[in-house]
């Protein structure tokens, strides 16, 4: 079944892509346009009435965990180097007037 692309459809084509393309850009594009679209057609003749439906190739797994500290946050080393702590923080001089 061939398939037959208008030049409105590549002029809007274009122009949702904002594409400025030129007469042989647009005749290039109606081509592949129209190559794919047949190429879809071919792949709706295929029986898939026994295929289960997927959305991967691979078989996908929930990888999330439970978030758990599992180095701590290396604060007291940190705060080994302050000349100044308060409040388990570094305590720095006021800097705004």
């Amino acid at each position: 079944m061939a398939n037959v692309i208008s030049d409105e459809t590549i002029e809007y084509v274009g122009i949702l892509a904002k594409l400025e393309l030129s007469e042989q850009e647009k005749e290039d594009a109606k081509k592949d346009m129209e190559k794919m679209l047949d190429y879809i057609d071919t792949l709706n003749e295929l029986d898939t009435s026994g295929i289960e439906p997927m959305s991967h190739v691979f078989p996908v797994n929930n990888v999330f965990r439970e978030d758990e500290v599992t180095n701590g946050d290396g604060r007291a080393n940190t705060l080994k180097n302050a000349p100044l702590q308060k409040n388990n923080s570094f305590e720095v001089p006021k800097t705004i007037g």
